[in-house]
């Protein structure tokens, strides 16, 4: 590589960017210091938003459990990806367990059960959702649902309750 290419190789881009290509999202904390971010979702369960794109359905979080136990059952209509950051989980309908460091690829229409063992006290991971989560009994009925709309009410109802605002979780948002 020749100076006059390694110069180049350091300039950064110079043509302006697209107008719709939107606003980047940086969160330095992505594990707050401040546990009012999380957002409860069940009984010793809670989310933190990393980015809520509204305009492409999809969300990525942090999933934080603090108990033992199943913690739901779902399906979804597009992939779903995920990262366990602290502690480990597992699926009834698979033979392998999710463990710190570990990454997970879900397939589209798969319906599974989320256990997290009776020895882990707490449990972090990061998933990216696409769509939405369709939760079912064992024999597939419909129970609920969530998608980045619910997220988005989820948030905006506990930002509000604890005295950061409802706008909070716009930062979020794309």
């Amino acid at each position: 590589m020749t100076k006059d290419s390694q110069d180049l190789a350091k300039m950064p881009y110079q043509l302006a960017m697209p107008a719709e290509a939107g606003r980047d999202i940086v969160v330095e904390h992505a594990i707050p210091k401040d546990d009012r971010i999380w957002v409860p979702q069940a009984e010793n369960v809670w989310f933190r938003p990393l980015c809520l794109n509204a305009s492409q359905g999809y969300w990525v979080n942090l999933l934080k459990v603090r108990k033992s136990g199943v913690l739901s059952r779902h399906r979804h209509p597009n992939p779903v990806h995920g990262m366990v950051l602290k502690g480990r989980w597992h699926y009834l309908e698979h033979d392998w367990v999710a463990n710190e460091g570990g990454y997970v690829y879900e397939p589209p229409g798969e319906t599974h059960t989320l256990v997290v063992p009776d020895d882990v006290e707490e449990m972090i991971t990061m998933f990216q959702v696409n769509g939405v989560m369709y939760y079912v009994d064992p024999w597939g009925k419909h129970m609920g649902y969530e998608d980045v709309f619910t997220k988005i009410d989820m948030c905006r109802a506990h930002y509000d309750k604890i005295g950061l605002g409802a706008d909070y979780v716009d930062q979020f948002i794309r």
